[in-house]
């Protein structure tokens, strides 16, 4: 049984970050990673064209709950990636401490750059190849792929196959389809797809999942696609090391897929008053599940058998970005308020039943920011 052992709150300063940025749909503008071996969190936010760095102390079980097992935080004091709306990248090498948030590795742009709208983009490192990242762009409905900052490939949307013309003078046209609009990301790693290879996407577009291989042409690349049931918009997809695929979007259902047949094992039907935004695997236990949506709520549960809630927290105000740390049940969010939720994670078993709470301490580092436009970052560890 999973069981929350810390659940903290921290506010940025009205005067370093007075009003968030606009953003899409997603709430993808946050990424956490754990530093000081598991002693503190270290948060990055995007707003605008900046990022900002905050570190958070982890130490002690600090955690009060409400009615109805609703979890309340206690009130404390204060490889990364990022794309713009028009599928710009940077990549900044940071120390655990953070310390050298200034470096830049470096940048890249897509083969198309400054054509057409911006809009919503996502980030997605390779977990074995930490130096690929996969790029969505939803308006321009393509997959940029870049090792390092040299681009190796897109995924187009239509590709023409042949044309020809009637009897009747009329032109007929062949195509392959693509990708619609995309709207989340993930790179696959499980060992059904090569031990220690991480070369098959899985991509969220309009109401299907499509799963794409990097390592064939045929097709574009697109291996499989299985459409939803409702036929509404998903908006979010992770994966687990143990071959699930997870999807979540407006239908308010958590998908749990087979990746070996593409069937599904689980379905967690109303796991949230509003659509879903975001869901990840939980490394404690594969067989639960983060969710959370539109609105300011986290939502723990077992997904396999019969689905239930575990447990759940509130923010204080809708999510603008939220994140897991890599191979770590340490969770964060970022609130349209400005404030910053941090939650970690343990079996229940493994909690010293004798272990007291204590106040934890927030400080904030490097308050200067990174000058580098925004709307979704990702962070390898």
């Amino acid at each position: 049984m999973a069981k929350v052992k810390t659940l903290l709150r921290a506010s940025l300063p009205p005067s370093l970050l007075p009003h968030p940025s606009p953003g899409s749909l997603q709430s993808t503008r946050l990424a956490a990673h754990m530093g000081g071996e598991g002693s503190y969190c270290c948060i990055y936010i995007a707003s605008g064209g900046n990022v900002y760095t905050a570190q958070i102390s982890m130490t002690g079980n600090m955690v009060l709950q409400g009615k109805e097992s609703l979890l309340i935080p206690m009130h404390t004091q204060f490889l990364l990636g990022t794309v713009d709306s028009y599928g710009n990248i940077i990549v900044s090498a940071l120390e655990s401490d953070a310390e050298d948030a200034e470096r830049i590795t470096y940048t890249a742009s897509p083969q198309d750059s400054g054509v057409g709208e911006g809009g919503w983009a996502g980030i997605n490192f390779n977990p074995s190849q930490n130096s690929m990242v996969a790029v969505a762009r939803s308006l321009c409905k393509s997959i940029d792929l870049y090792d390092r900052d040299i681009h190796i490939r897109t995924l187009h949307t239509i590709v023409i196959i042949a044309c020809s013309w009637s009897t009747n003078n009329i032109l007929s046209i062949a195509r392959q389809f693509g990708l619609w609009h995309p709207t989340s990301l993930c790179f696959l790693t499980s060992s059904y797809f090569g031990e220690g290879n991480s070369s098959v996407l899985a991509v969220t577009e309009g109401s299907h999942l499509s799963i794409w291989d990097l390592r064939t042409n045929q097709q574009g690349g697109c291996v499989q696609r299985v459409s939803g049931s409702s036929g509404d918009p998903l908006y979010a997809v992770c994966s687990s090391s143990y071959g699930f695929v997870g999807t979540g979007g407006a239908e308010r259902s958590a998908v749990i897929f087979d990746h070996r047949r593409w069937s599904i094992l689980s379905r967690w039907t109303g796991c949230l008053k509003y659509e879903i935004t975001g869901l990840m695997f939980s490394d404690v236990n594969p067989d639960f599940l983060y969710v959370h949506g539109l609105d300011y709520e986290v939502v723990c549960g077992r997904w396999r058998g019969k689905p239930q809630r575990s447990f759940s927290f509130r923010g204080d105000s809708s999510w603008l970005g939220f994140n897991k740390c890599s191979n770590l049940d340490v969770i964060a969010g970022w609130c349209e308020s400005g404030s910053i939720f941090v939650a970690e994670v343990v079996q229940e078993n493994s909690m010293d039943q004798n272990e007291t709470s204590n106040a934890g301490d927030v400080t904030m580092v490097n308050a200067s920011s990174l000058s580098m436009p925004e709307t979704c970052i990702d962070t390898l560890v």
